[in-house]
């Protein structure tokens, strides 16, 4: 045995160690439960490793994200274990740790009901009791043919080992290093093989160390993403560091289906998703169309004060102009397919506004005294989204674009970025989104145009842009568009999910491929800058965030109803209605509720539709002229005067206010 020397790496604190040949990495971290993996050269490994000369390991805590992908992936083994422990025709697909999670894709004969998760999650609780070691070995490409010979699904995997980024979601879990492995699962007593599956790994020591998971549902899934393929049955998991970690998860999970924007969207009629419209287009009811409605003039008119000029463009155009624009080299996967018109010229739904924007400024010579030019448009879009992606409102094939395209000199460029960005977080404020912080996207090195040099300028532009806002600034590195660097604002939600909301980018390239000019002051021809700009990215997507923020409680300025009158008798119903008439008449949006229910359901109904004010009255309140306030949070406040009551609730909807 001979000495080696390592590097234990802790942060900035660095051990210097001397083992002997043999040492493992869990040798090196002996006691420290929490430990699941070791980093070594940057290269994950199990702690099972023996270290070698020169080594630095850093640990890896299983509460880190790598570590927490480490607990989820040996779980997804433990399922997979499982699964064809009960179902021996089960064949494997791909397994990878999500986030929050995993999943493991199976072809079987029939799909999976909840009874047989619940039997596959007992299933894996008996193989975790039985602590099982996950051991790794490397195996050649024939070797690993010769062992997973009855998986099919393997089997196109190790052929495409040389492409796994490529070859669908979650294979370079499987297939993404230099060389080939398997896992075995072994038994903790006898060191017998009780299941096996390819996987570059690292994994937990053995199943004893998965503290806490639970199986969530099952979903139909094409192999490898692709709808050409096969469909096969995809088992959701969740696996976390404790069991009072797993618990909150599934509370925060409950709190988040009850505030699911399609659920919520139905229960107060706002709006559909009709299967003979189509997957992705999205129909507004009236009081999600009064939602919309508002969102919108609020958002016109602080575009108007701050210098925007509204312009209108077609839903379809030539396909010479995406030619030009290069949206056809580099996004027509995203594109409908064209439609072949006017002997045989192909027209295409617009997936982006840029380019016809582009030429409502080449309409005309401009001079730079009209610089800079913020052109602003709710302009409607089509995306080719897979049916396996498509969301709601959320990720849709038809929505509506708050799209701006600001037109300046490269002067004007760092100061029109500063009041765009600061403009934009404070109008997502004015809607009741707090909490941000910025993304900035840089090239991706495979798809981009321009030079080298332009990016650097445009990307270091943005960076102290981003910076002079004092939010936290988190690098996305290959994230840019193909024209140009960006910056995202990400907003976290009521229960702490984060959105990506509003994009600003810096493009010096469109210009450049319209041939874009303006006359300077010197009489010269010169190229603009352009910022590309969608502050709620999408009027349907922003109207999900907004909905699932509020859990459908909109503030009193958004609701689609923000007061209503409920008599306590039929007698009382005719003095509500001219209570409304006077509210109406100050532009605010109340019913009053003349049904035949009782009093106490007609209340239940308003807060179940999340009626911001119940107006209600009796032969008191009639007497006096007033009326009986009960909020939304069911507090009262009784005998208020006609125009007291009027004037609260327009106080409450100037101030943008939440009751």
């Amino acid at each position: 045995m001979s000495d080696v020397r390592v590097t234990v790496q802790r942060d900035s604190e660095r051990e210097e160690r001397v083992v002997t040949t043999g040492t493992t990495a869990a040798d090196l971290f002996q006691g420290e439960r929490s430990v699941v993996a070791a980093r070594v050269a940057g290269e994950l490994k199990d702690l099972a490793y023996e270290v070698a000369d020169g080594d630095a390991v850093e640990p890896v805590e299983i509460t880190s994200q790598d570590g927490l992908d480490i607990l989820r992936h040996s779980t997804a083994h433990v399922m997979a274990q499982a699964v064809q422990e009960l179902f021996p025709e089960a064949k494997l697909g791909i397994g990878p740790p999500i986030k929050d999670g995993f999943y493991y894709d199976f072809d079987v004969e029939t799909p999976f009901h909840p009874e047989d998760l619940k039997r596959i999650e007992k299933k894996m609780q008996e193989i975790q009791k039985r602590g099982q070691k996950f051991a790794r070995r490397a195996v050649s490409d024939d070797a690993a043919r010769e062992e997973l010979a009855e998986e099919p699904y393997k089997l196109e995997l190790i052929g495409l080992k040389g492409s796994a980024a490529e070859a669908g979601e979650g294979a370079s879990a499987e297939v993404g290093a230099g060389e080939l492995t398997i896992y075995d699962n072994l038994d903790g007593k006898t060191g017998e093989l009780c299941w096996k599956d390819l996987c570059r790994g690292p994994h937990l020591p053995s199943t004893r160390a998965i503290p806490a998971f639970k199986l969530m549902r099952s979903a139909a899934a094409y192999w490898r993403g692709s709808e050409k393929n096969k469909q096969l049955q995809r088992i959701y998991g969740t696996a976390w560091p404790t069991k009072d970690e797993l618990k909150a998860h599934l509370e925060f999970l409950a709190e988040a289906e009850k505030r699911d924007h399609r659920k919520l969207g139905a229960e107060l009629d706002l709006f559909s998703v009709p299967e003979d419209i189509g997957s992705g287009l999205a129909v507004f009811h009236p009081k999600g169309g009064i939602i919309r409605r508002v969102m919108e003039d609020y958002s016109r008119r602080r575009h108007e004060e701050s210098g925007y000029e509204f312009v209108y463009t077609p839903h379809a155009t030539k396909g010479k102009l995406f030619e030009k624009s290069g949206h056809l080299d580099w996004y027509a996967d995203g594109m409908y397919p064209p439609m072949q018109l006017d002997e045989g010229v192909d027209y295409y739904l617009k997936p982006m506004n840029c380019p016809m924007h582009n030429l409502i400024f080449d309409a005309r010579g401009r001079s730079y005294r009209e610089l800079p030019l913020r052109l602003f448009e709710f302009g409607t879009v089509y995306r080719y989204e897979k049916s396996g992606v498509v969301h709601g409102l959320t990720r849709a094939r038809g929505f509506t674009q708050d799209d701006a395209h600001i037109y300046c000199t490269k002067e004007q460029m760092a100061d029109e970025l500063d009041a765009t960005l600061t403009f934009v977080l404070d109008l997502l404020r004015d809607y009741g989104l707090t909490d941000f912080y910025l993304e900035l996207s840089t090239k991706d090195p495979e798809k981009f145009v321009g030079s080298d040099d332009v990016w650097e300028e445009a990307t270091e532009t943005l960076r102290k842009v981003a910076e002079k806002q004092g939010l936290p600034l988190v690098p996305d590195p290959g994230g840019a568009a193909f024209y140009g660097p960006k910056i995202s604002v990400q907003t976290k939600d009521a229960i702490g999910r984060t959105w990506q909301m509003s994009t600003v980018q810096l493009d010096f390239n469109l210009p450049e491929r319209f041939d874009l000019e303006y006359t300077a002051a010197d009489g010269s021809k010169q190229r603009p800058v352009m910022i590309h700009r969608a502050l709620f990215g999408s009027i349907e997507r922003f109207f999900a965030v907004l909905l699932e923020h509020y859990a459908g409680a909109f503030p009193a300025w958004l609701a689609p109803v923000q007061a209503t009158g409920i008599p306590i008798g039929d007698a009382h119903v005719p003095y509500l209605q001219d209570f409304a008439a006077q509210a109406k008449a100050k532009g605010l949006r109340i019913e009053v509720d003349a049904s035949s229910d009782r009093m106490q359901k007609k209340i239940r109904n308003a807060q179940k539709a999340k009626v911001p004010f119940m107006i209600i009255a009796g032969d008191e309140d009639v007497a006096n002229g007033a009326v009986s306030f009960r909020y939304r949070d069911g507090t009262q406040k009784n005998g208020i005067p006609r125009d007291a009551a009027i004037a609260e609730i327009l106080d409450v909807v100037e101030r943008r206010a939440q009751v």
